[in-house]
């Protein structure tokens, strides 16, 4: 006596999308202090997370420059981050080609 188990199309639970489980991080739901790499006009720079400006839906920056000072930027909160192993990156493109090197003394 043989018995063949058959699954039918109702009995299988629905599986959750991959977007489902994992949405898309945004700038906005980093804390404040977090860092991350960010796409300038022509280069990558190292960035970090020093305000939120709520009243206006944005996000302040404060960018490495390569001359060794600092500047801030501001980006809306929704702005899209995508990931590169636990490393943040806000922009497209291949940022390791392009990583302007901001301090020479390290």
């Amino acid at each position: 006596m043989s018995a063949t188990a058959e699954r039918s199309s109702e009995a299988a639970a629905p599986t959750a999308g991959a977007d489902d489980l994992f949405p898309t991080p945004t700038l906005g739901s980093l804390p404040l202090g977090a860092r991350l790499i960010l796409r300038c006009r022509k280069d990558w720079r190292a960035a970090a997370v020093c305000a939120f400006e709520l009243e206006l839906g944005r996000v302040v920056l404060s960018v490495a420059s390569p001359s060794g000072h600092t500047y801030r930027l501001r980006r809306p909160a929704d702005s899209p981050l995508s990931l590169d192993g636990p490393v943040p990156v806000l922009g497209q493109g291949t940022w390791r080609a392009a990583f302007a090197r901001y301090d020479l003394r390290w």
